[in-house]
């Protein structure tokens, strides 16, 4: 099962506050590990919300709203892409990555969707441009 990892901001990420380099080394040794178990397919920190935008979508409408955003603690400041066995895999790979943030922080894991949850929904013709989309992306 795919899973999306994700690290929740703080008021320091969102202030760029920038980590120490013990813990750039520590998450880069903890990285290592998630790619040699074949678990990381990808994922990144992310620079503040100041420097993000949003769409918002209103039937056909489309506005943007510049950051920084409310709320820092719903924000997210990286993610990692996983593949793993279950959910309970995925807990105990997370609870072994280092404390991401200088003080408190939280990681939420989230399950990805697969072709099969769509099974009622999916044509034949979505799944071909599906597949055609997975074949181009995993290039």
């Amino acid at each position: 099962m795919r899973v999306v990892v994700f690290v929740k901001a703080t008021n320091d990420s969102e202030n760029g506050i920038m980590p120490s380099a013990e813990l750039l080394e520590a998450m880069g040794r903890y990285n290592e590990e998630l790619i040699n178990a074949g678990i990381m397919l990808g994922g990144d920190g992310l620079k503040p919300s100041v420097r993000g935008k949003r769409i918002r979508f209103s039937g056909s409408d489309r506005s943007v709203i510049d950051g920084p955003f409310a709320e820092t603690k719903e924000l997210v400041s990286g993610y990692w892409i996983w593949e793993v066995r279950d959910m309970d895999e995925a807990v105990e790979w997370a609870k072994r990555c280092p404390n991401p943030m200088t003080g408190e922080s939280e990681i939420e894991i989230r399950p990805a969707f697969e072709l099969d949850d769509f099974n009622e929904e999916m044509t034949a013709e979505a799944k071909e441009i599906h597949d055609r989309n997975r074949e181009a992306f995993n290039r």
